[in-house]
């Protein structure tokens, strides 16, 4: 590898005497989730909703079904944490839960009509957010997007 290069790559490690913030892709990567954040905030109040609620309800539509466990590790979040929220939608009526059939340790959490229909409210009015983040990108543009956050994703640590 030549020096040039090396020190063009030098500038993406925090360790190193060129690093610059702006060409460190997680500095984009937090920007990009706190103003998303922000937005969808905004967004969901409208529907009644906050983000951990919004997580849980596109992975139920998504998957149908899941136990809390399940829904945990695709939200990236602690169990514990996603168990409460599950109960306090089960309590607003979002949710449904039962025992497994096949393990009586685990929960499934399924949707209700209520979920369903708070799930069209959320997709009312979050489509534009959804629109304007991804505005000039192609089709493919967003699916190397997601490929590389994969990558990503799956080169960090699981804890």
């Amino acid at each position: 590898m030549s020096e040039t290069r090396k020190k063009r790559q030098h500038r993406y490690d925090p360790a190193s005497e060129e690093f610059q913030k702006e060409e460190f892709p997680f500095y984009w990567l937090a920007r990009v989730h706190g103003r998303y954040s922000l937005a969808m905030e905004k967004a969901l109040k409208k529907a009644g909703v906050d983000i951990p609620r919004w997580r849980i309800l596109f992975i139920l539509k998504e998957e149908g079904h899941s136990s809390i466990s399940e829904i945990a590790e695709h939200a990236i979040a602690k169990l514990p944490t996603i168990t409460k929220i599950v109960y306090r939608m089960k309590a607003d009526g979002l949710v449904d839960t039962q025992t497994s059939a096949e393990d009586g340790r685990v929960t499934v959490v399924s949707l209700t009509e209520a979920g369903w229909n708070t799930i069209t409210r959320i997709q009312e009015v979050t489509s534009a957010l959804f629109r304007q983040s991804f505005k000039g990108m192609s089709e493919a543009q967003i699916n190397r997007l997601n490929t590389m956050l994969e990558t990503i994703f799956n080169n960090l640590p699981e804890h």
